[in-house]
């Protein structure tokens, strides 16, 4: 019998633990020296509430799954019908394929087609690598197209510190900037988080604060990576996610509208572009048709232990 998230491709090092699926090339568990870092799910189950998914060829969502491109008219399927709009990418369901799995690290690839509302051929590449450092996350997308291509990227990770609820937690969320947005999620402007319940620059306890909003204007290292930071004052234990340059969004949500699992975790999105980038134009990628220089890109985010 198969598991609903298909096959299961079991990897580690440095002490870390890892766990990704054949059901969207997804990532299933990642531990710690057998201390989960995400609030993931059983075996036996799917990947609820977005739970490890990747977002591709595009993150969180779009107004009316409606948008325009290339001088074409193009319509999604309303895949949270709710809001009436098309949610997280077309690829969370789909069976990737295994390319490379080492004793740490594993690839899965897929070919996402072109069809009705995204008219691309696009090759879809990730690869998970663990090491004492923790876990690297690479996604690139390869345009396989005649014409020029919509993109961006993310991915749905829950951050996990102890049992919850996330309330107790110290949280740190370098951006300067949070998106507003109306009833269904769309963004209708700015703000800076200063003097506001959302400023989390500096770590302070994350209390009653409710998240469902993406951040930017991000603080990077030299490196450029930015990195949120979730932890225990009590115990000292945390997790960190990093992400680089080519994420120009965070997007954080504590679940209060999934009471069963509620303010348990906290998902950390990294994101290429906010949501509803296809008809805004904010942060949006274009891939240039196949063979010319532009037509692939690549995005790497991460998670390690703190102790």
């Amino acid at each position: 019998m198969l598991s609903p998230s298909g096959d299961q491709f079991e990897i580690g090092g440095g002490g870390y633990r890892a766990v990704v699926t054949e059901c969207g090339g997804g990532l299933r568990v990642l531990e710690h020296q057998g201390r989960p870092l995400l609030d993931g799910y059983d075996a036996d189950a799917a990947a609820w509430g977005g739970r490890g998914q990747l977002l591709m060829p595009w993150p969180n969502r779009l107004r009316d799954g409606a948008y325009s491109f290339g001088g074409r008219d193009l319509q999604l399927a309303l895949s949270e019908p709710k809001r009436s709009n098309a949610s997280h990418g077309l690829v969370r369901w789909t069976a990737w394929t295994l390319e490379e799995h080492t004793p740490h690290s594993v690839s899965l690839v897929y070919r996402l087609m072109a069809q009705t509302g995204y008219p691309w051929t696009l090759d879809l590449h990730v690869l998970y690598d663990l090491s004492a450092d923790g876990l690297t996350v690479t996604q690139t997308a390869t345009n396989m197209s005649a014409a020029a291509a919509p993109y961006a990227s993310g991915a749905h990770p829950y951050l996990r510190v102890g049992a919850g609820p996330v309330d107790r937690l110290e949280l740190t969320v370098p951006a300067a900037t949070r998106a507003l947005v109306d009833d269904r999620l769309i963004p209708v402007g700015s703000e800076p988080v200063e003097d506001t319940a959302y400023d989390f620059r500096m770590a302070r306890p994350i209390r009653q604060t409710h998240f469902d909003d993406g951040f930017t204007d991000l603080e990077r290292d030299e490196q450029g990576v930015a990195t949120v930071v979730l932890r225990d004052p009590a115990s000292g234990e945390g997790v960190a996610l990093w992400a680089d340059r080519q994420h120009r969004w965070l997007q954080v949500y504590t679940a209060d509208d999934a009471p069963a699992t509620a303010r348990r975790s906290l998902a950390v999105e990294p994101m290429t572009a906010p949501a509803n980038a296809f008809r805004s134009g904010q942060d949006l990628l274009t891939l240039a048709p196949a063979g010319e220089t532009g037509d692939e890109h690549s995005a790497s985010w991460g998670i390690r232990a703190l102790d």
